[in-house]
């Protein structure tokens, strides 16, 4: 086996990825504290043609050098927005047709197997807090919650280890629907 060069991976140049349609699929980084945890989603987002990142409430912004260690240059070309506060995000997205999804564990959430996009839906997906994970008001305003099943002592996974988990199954459904089963029924 032999290692494939950067030549060989075929990469998108910039120019290409920002003339690339991307996935109806947004994310709303919600008072993430790390700089290197948002920097990672953006290069998840990138990886993954993500149409959109918000950063909400204490988020930092590129350009940062923090957010740039780990984006690796993906804050350049995925598109970002910034708003002081996740719950106009939601709403304003609801507006546009959005249905927003909350990644964390709550009552009658969705495991992340049994969520099946629906064919056209825009989705707009939240992830939260280090620490206090989305806030309970911004939770209150979604369609329904995302939650990933785990089985050790632990009760979470690092913010931006959720969002790769959470986006590459997603984005996986979303591009090969037929390799899923039918939609689970929604309230």
């Amino acid at each position: 086996m032999k290692k494939r060069t950067m030549a060989e991976l075929n990469r998108l140049s910039t120019k290409e990825y920002l003339h690339t349609p991307k996935l109806p699929v947004t994310v709303i980084l919600d008072n993430i504290r790390s700089c290197h945890n948002t920097g990672s989603v953006f290069r998840t987002a990138d990886a993954l043609m993500i149409e959109k990142i918000w950063l909400c409430g204490i988020t930092a912004t590129p350009p940062d050098k923090e957010i740039h260690k780990t984006a690796l240059d993906a804050e350049k070309v995925v598109a970002w927005e910034y708003a002081a506060h996740a719950s106009d995000v939601v709403s304003h997205l609801h507006t546009l047709g959005y249905r927003v999804y909350a990644v964390e564990q709550v009552e009658n959430s969705i495991p992340l197997p049994a969520f099946l996009p629906l064919p056209g839906e825009k989705i707009a997906l939240i992830f939260g807090n280090e620490v206090k994970g989305v806030q309970q008001e911004v939770v209150d305003l979604c369609d329904g919650a995302i939650e990933i099943p785990q089985f050790g002592t632990k009760h979470s996974f690092n913010v931006s280890v959720s969002a790769g988990i959470v986006l590459w199954d997603i984005t996986q459904k979303i591009r090969f629907p037929a390799s899923h089963s039918h939609p689970a029924p929604r309230e």
